[in-house]
C-alpha cells in the first residue's frame, strides 16, 4: 500500500512539491484538487509528468465509495473501499441546516460493545488522517450541487461526526490530526464546533484531547448508571468506571469551556425503566451536559432488543422533569442498516457464503 496524499497539510504539501523540482504554487494547485474530491490523476491544474511522479509514492484515490444505499428517509449509507481492500461504511444524514456525515476512524473495533455491529469481527487496523478525511472529500464532492459557503470552502457536508467504525480515540494519534486537517482554513475549514467525537470513554485519551485546543463536541458513550450494567454492555467499563468519566468530562469543559453529551441507547429490560431515570437525573443533574437518548437499531448478532416509541418518551420525560436537558435522536437508516458496523459486516458475511 502506497502513502496517502491526503495525509499531508498545506505546509507538507509545500515542502513536497518543492522536494521534486515544482514551484512552490503548485501545492496550493494540488491541495484544491485534494480537497475537491479528485483522484491525484483527475487534478487537471497539473501536469501529467508531475502527477506520475507523485503516484509512483501516493495512492491515487486512497478511498472509494464501493455502494451507496439509499434510506426512504433521506439518509445516504455508503460503503467504502480502502486501497488495501480493506472495507469501512459512513452515513451522510441531511438537514434543514446543512448535512452531517458520520466517518469511521478504523477497520472494525476492538472495543466489543454489545450493541454494535462494528467489533463483530474485532480490529482489522487503523485508519490515516488522509483516510479518515477522503470519507469527507468524496461525499462531498458528490453533493456539490447542496454546497454552501464560498470559493475554497464551498461544501455540502457542514458538520462531521466520529461515530462510524471503530473507536476514535483508541486511534488518537491519527484522529487528531485528522480533526486539525478538517478544521483547517486551508482545506475545507469545518468548525470545531461543528465537529463531534463519539467515545465508549477511553479515560485517559480523554484527558488528552482536552488539552489538544480543539474545542469540539465530546460524546460519551454511557448507557447505563451504574458500573456493574455498564460492563454487562461495554467491556470498557471494566478499565475505567464512570466515576472517572464524570471527572475526564469536567476537566474537558474547563479546559474548552464546551459542554459535553452522553449517549444512552434504551435497550429493552436492560437500562430503561423507571428506576433507570431516576439514577440517570441523580447522576448528571446540574452538570453542564446534554443527554442523546437513542432507540437501539437492533442488529442481528446480539440478543438485544429496542425500546419502543412510547416507552422513550416516557422516558425522556422522566429525565427532562428531573431537570436534565436531553433529547430523543430520531432513528434514521434504520431500512440501510443503520447502526454503526451492520453494512460493513453484512457485506463481508454475505460474500463469506
Amino acid at each position: 500500500m502506497k502513502k496517502v496524499l491526503q495525509d499531508l497539510n498545506f505546509q507538507e504539501l509545500e515542502t513536497l512539491v518543492l522536494s521534486l523540482g515544482e514551484k512552490k504554487f503548485r501545492a496550493k494547485q494540488l491541495l484544491e484538487g485534494l480537497t475537491q474530491g479528485k483522484a491525484i490523476s483527475g487534478i487537471t491544474s497539473l501536469s501529467k509528468a508531475f502527477k506520475e511522479r507523485l503516484l509512483e509514492e501516493f495512492e491515487d484515490q486512497p478511498v472509494r465509495i464501493k455502494e451507496t444505499f439509499y434510506s426512504l428517509d433521506g439518509t445516504e449509507k455508503y460503503l467504502f473501499e480502502l486501497s488495501d481492500g480493506n472495507l469501512i461504511e459512513g452515513v451522510l444524514m441531511k438537514y434543514k441546516y446543512g448535512y452531517t456525515q458520520c466517518v469511521s476512524t478504523q477497520v472494525g473495533c476492538r472495543m466489543g460493545c454489545a450493541f454494535c455491529a462494528s467489533t463483530l469481527g474485532g480490529l482489522v487496523r487503523n485508519l490515516t488522517a488522509g483516510e479518515i478525511l477522503s470519507q469527507i472529500l468524496i461525499v462531498n464532492a458528490l453533493h456539490k450541487e447542496d454546497a454552501l459557503g464560498d470559493g475554497a470552502q464551498k461544501r455540502a457536508v457542514t458538520n462531521v461526526v466520529l461515530m462510524g467504525s471503530g473507536e476514535p480515540l483508541d486511534n488518537y494519534d491519527e484522529t487528531v490530526k485528522f480533526l486539525r486537517l478538517v478544521t483547517s482554513g486551508d482545506g475545507l475549514g469545518i468548525s470545531a464546533r461543528n465537529v463531534s467525537l463519539s467515545t465508549c470513554g477511553i479515560v485517559p485519551k480523554m484527558y488528552r484531547l482536552a488539552d489538544e485546543g480543539i474545542p469540539l463536541n465530546l460524546t460519551v458513550s454511557l448507557h447505563a448508571t451504574d458500573d456493574e450494567t455498564r460492563a454487562r454492555v461495554m467491556p470498557v467499563a471494566k478499565a475505567y468506571s464512570i466515576a472517572e468519566i464524570l471527572k475526564a468530562c469536567e476537566y474537558y469543559f474547563q479546559k474548552t469551556g464546551r459542554r459535553y453529551y452522553f449517549e444512552y441507547t434504551l435497550i429493552e429490560g436492560e437500562n430503561c425503566d423507571e428506576e433507570h431515570a431516576q439514577a440517570l437525573v441523580e447522576l448528571l443533574k446540574g452538570k453542564p451536559c446534554h443527554v442523546n437518548l437513542i432507540r437501539l437499531n437492533e442488529v442481528k448478532e446480539r440478543d438485544l432488543k429496542s425500546m419502543g416509541e412510547k416507552e422513550a418518551y416516557r422516558f425522556l420525560g422522566r429525565l427532562e422533569k428531573g431537570g436534565l436537558s436531553a433529547t430523543l435522536r430520531r432513528q434514521i437508516g434504520v431500512d440501510v442498516g443503520g447502526a454503526c458496523g451492520q453494512l460493513r459486516a453484512s457485506y463481508l458475511q454475505q460474500n463469506e457464503q
